[in-house]
């Protein structure tokens, strides 16, 4: 059992301890990295975080065994479309998922994925929802939120229970763009969008602009992009 000089000792090493620092390639295991100040760092990374809107009504309303199946199949549809735009998945929390971009393509393929979760909320799961509980009033909703800086992984945690944090804007950003409560569901800062190729920003027949330019007040009114586009999975 820890005690209170435990707790003390250990918090006084951890900010008094120099920083280890090395420059990151590909993202890192937990066992890449020691428990101490130890930290990758990466001159960029893109964020992108996946998250169920209206989770808490959700568990409120319906079954238990109903909200984990939505919980499941939105998890596994997100976390595979991240790993297949070449995204690694760096954490699951309840109801929302962290994919990262390392190298020189990044904004793109995160931005593709987002549209692709749109898609396959709307597509795949909500009609197999309806399909399966003909009775539900329920909708799936998703938001995603994607930014890029620089970014540094460290390992956080105690032994036998501990994982990667990742420090800096874009894992912030991300994350608190899915807080958004609009009919956009894919959402990145001006900085991502900045590099995403035409083939992210122009869809259809017609090459329409696919994104909509919004200020963002609950962060000093920054340029950020919303779309309610999708990108079909074929």
């Amino acid at each position: 059992m820890a005690s209170l000089a435990d707790l003390q000792s250990k918090v006084a090493d951890i900010f008094s301890a120099r920083w280890a620092t090395r420059s990151g390639q590909v993202v890192p295991a937990p066992e890449d990295l020691r428990l101490g100040n130890d930290a990758v760092e990466f001159d960029r990374a893109t964020v992108l975080y996946a998250d169920l809107q209206g989770s808490t009504s959700m568990v409120d309303s319906e079954p238990w065994w109903r909200s984990a199946e939505i919980y499941k199949t939105f998890l596994h549809c997100a976390a595979t479309i991240i790993r297949d735009e070449g995204g690694a998945i760096t954490s699951y929390d309840g109801d929302r998922v962290m994919g990262i971009w390392v190298g020189k393509r990044q904004t793109t393929p995160a931005a593709i994925a987002g549209l692709k979760i749109n898609f396959a909320v709307q597509h795949v799961i909500n009609p197999a929802l309806e399909r399966q509980y003909p009775d539900t009033a329920r909708e799936v909703k998703q938001v995603v939120g994607i930014d890029t800086s620089a970014i540094r992984a460290t390992r956080t945690g105690v032994r036998g229970g501990n994982d990667i944090v990742w420090v800096g804007r874009a894992a912030n950003y991300a994350a608190k763009l899915t807080t958004l409560n609009l009919e956009e569901r894919t959402w990145v800062t001006e900085d991502a969008f900045k590099r995403l190729a035409d083939e992210a920003k122009l869809g259809g027949p017609s090459k329409q602009f696919m994104w909509k330019k919004f200020r963002w007040s609950q962060q000093a009114d920054l340029p950020i992009y919303g779309s309610t586009w999708w990108w079909r999975v074929s």
